[in-house]
């Protein structure tokens, strides 16, 4: 008889002994069965142990599925570095299949691709250093640099990964990469159907596959042989994943490009400070096209004031395009009552209720609690409820009453649900079929719009005063990045509103984003990250009392450890979601082998861990 000890997939459990009469290789997937559970449930081997002194129930099924040494290894660090349980670190990652036999599939690429000199030098600098950040202007031709060392290393027999920020994955890049790799290439991400993904796993495991491009998941693959990470926009923070385990999917890059020696390239036009501190980078700071961009701001309340409506008039009376960015999504952020200043929460949540006009309805963002449109302040019952801070549908709207003849579309995760609309919105604008663009965060991420004259930049202030230590980078970052979607070729305006137009036009017309990020890391020096290490630890349960005394608990407890400082505690920004109460503690340590261990102390289901919090 054999004993393992096997890590419960999913799951926070610790690690379970299971016996088996048949010997079973370490990082195979099993199946088991677990009292009060009617359905098997899916481990996976982690080690050969003793026969222990308790009885041991034997594994139900072995499957064709396994995790290879290197997967078990950097799970083995996430669970560690980000406090949670092997099973769930496991569970990110895509097995290899026993079935599959790799084919020799040996495919020369030519992308007939010819760099400038400087970008010629930015290559060889990347593949001098190994791990490098090409600090590169929006419009300066990263993506063909990415491309040639891409084309390098599959010509070389490896293969390789580029991630980019959620799944706004440009159609533009897939079209270039296509273009260069053909079937070799293959798009990953979380609404590519099943069948979709059984097909890349196995044309990926076979050989026939050698390019994955995709959202952050794409890192999680079968890899027999990578040979490059390149990590696209690595300042974005959907890198961070909002669910447990809570990791960073640059910084897991970094981590196994240094220590399986891989090649990796980050690239931004705005770098967060941390890549920027820690990592050596190339400067590319010509672009194809010669841009030239004038600012200007307004710090009018309305929306649509007359100075932007009469820029946007004229642009689009010239043939141009415009973009209009809002940073948020629904249609209001919140409802007002004129009489009590009360908004509209959720019952659930104690949040307030996002108007979204098209479906008549009030919405939850962190629940999904949708409900009717009241007509009067379910607080004191006679105020009327008024709009307050507006978002892309109203705006829309707006400029569909006010220039009818012309053609406006929205551009956020509420119109866009599929990869085709996507394409087609893109399409659409791209041709000179869409007049006025009015979108989310998705504008920002590397599209390339070949005749918007003219970007509007809404509620930027909303950004800048987020609670978080990283709301100044990423207001300047965010407006960068639309700015560089105007004027890509020739002249190009933007117009921002924002009550902070100091702050804004020094950096972006007497300055450069690099003085920026010298004047940020010497602000964040010995308070926050990348100089030190933070983490969040939030307690949420349907009794709020209960909660508060685990709080309270730890708080003490912690404050007693003098390697970790407390920075705050009490409730939650937002202190009630989905019916539970919410406190946090945030800590703080110069030092992370302090700190990992207090986080690994906290014995509690109702506490979940967030490690280089970003809030």
């Amino acid at each position: 008889m054999y004993f393992y000890e096997l890590a419960l997939l999913k799951s926070p459990l610790e690690n379970l002994t299971f016996q088996s009469e048949e010997e079973i290789k370490i990082g195979t997937k099993v199946l088991i069965k677990l009292k009060q559970r009617k359905a098997l449930d899916e481990a996976v081997i982690v080690k050969i142990v003793e026969k222990p002194d308790f009885k041991c129930t034997d594994i139900s099924e072995i499957t064709n599925e396994f995790y290879d040494e290197k997967m078990l290894e950097i799970a083995s660090f996430i669970s560690t570095y980000y406090v949670c349980s092997l099973g769930e670190a496991l569970s990110i990652y895509n097995p290899f299949d026993k079935t599959i036999k790799q084919l020799l599939n040996e495919e020369i690429f030519d992308s007939k691709i010819v760099l400038s000199s400087l970008q010629e030098k930015a290559k060889e600098f990347l593949k001098k250093k190994k791990q490098a950040l090409l600090f590169a202007n929006t419009g300066a031709g990263k993506t063909e640099i990415y491309i040639k060392i891409i084309e390098e290393c599959l010509n070389s027999g490896k293969q390789a990964v580029l991630l980019m920020p959620e799944i706004s994955l440009t159609p533009q890049m897939q079209k270039r990469l296509e273009k260069v790799f053909a079937k070799s290439v293959a798009i990953w991400h979380s609404k590519i159907t099943k069948k979709k993904k059984a097909q890349i796993l196995q044309g990926l495991q076979e050989g026939s596959i050698k390019l994955i491009a995709g959202a952050r998941s794409a890192l999680f693959l079968p890899y027999s042989n990578l040979g490059v990470i390149v990590v696209d926009e690595e300042n974005d923070d959907s890198y961070k994943s909002d669910s447990k385990p809570r990791f960073h999917t640059k910084d897991l890059s970094i981590y196994i490009a240094k220590k399986y020696n891989l090649q990796l390239i980050l690239g931004s036009a705005t770098p967060s400070s941390s890549s920027f501190l820690k990592i050596p980078f190339f400067r590319l700071d010509e672009t194809y096209h010669k841009t030239n961009k004038a600012y200007s701001f307004e710090d009018s309340d309305m929306n649509l004031s007359p100075k932007i409506l009469n820029k946007i008039e004229t642009t689009i009376n010239s043939q141009n395009q415009v973009i209009v960015f809002l940073p948020t999504r629904a249609n209001f952020k919140y409802q007002i009552c004129t009489t009590c200043g009360k908004s509209v929460e959720c019952p659930y949540c104690s949040v307030s209720m996002s108007l979204h006009k098209n479906d008549l309805a009030l919405k939850c963002h962190y629940c999904g609690y949708t409900q009717q449109i009241p007509n009067s302040c379910p607080s004191c019952k006679t105020g009327i409820i008024h709009n307050l801070r507006v978002g892309t549908a109203q705006i829309e709207e707006e400029l569909k009453a006010i220039f009818p003849q012309k053609n406006i579309k929205r551009f956020d995760r509420d119109e866009i649900k599929t990869e085709n609309q996507l394409k087609t919105i893109l399409n659409d604008f791209n041709s000179g079929k869409i007049d006025i663009l009015v979108g989310t965060q998705m504008l920002s991420k590397g599209h390339d719009y070949h005749n918007v004259k003219l970007a509007v930049v809404l509620g930027i202030d909303s950004v800048l005063n987020m609670n978080s230590y990283k709301a100044r980078e990423k207001a300047l970052s965010l407006l960068i990045q639309i700015s560089g979607r105007s004027g890509r070729s020739g002249f190009g305006e933007v117009i921002i509103q924002t009550k902070n137009q100091e702050f804004f036009d020094y950096y972006l017309n007497e300055s450069n984003y690099e003085e920026f990020l010298q004047s940020e890391l010497e602000f964040r020096k010995d308070l926050y990250p990348p100089y030190l290490k933070m983490a969040k630890v939030t307690f949420s349960h349907t009794n709020g009392l209960k909660v508060k005394d685990e709080m309270d608990f730890y708080v003490k407890l912690f404050k007693q450890n003098k390697n970790i400082e407390v920075v705050g505690f009490g409730q939650s920004p937002i202190f009630k979601i989905a019916n539970k109460y919410r406190y946090e503690i945030i800590l703080r340590s110069n030092n992370v082998k302090a700190l990992l261990p207090a986080l690994h102390s906290i014995n509690s289901a109702n506490a979940s861990i967030d490690m280089d919090t970003i809030y």
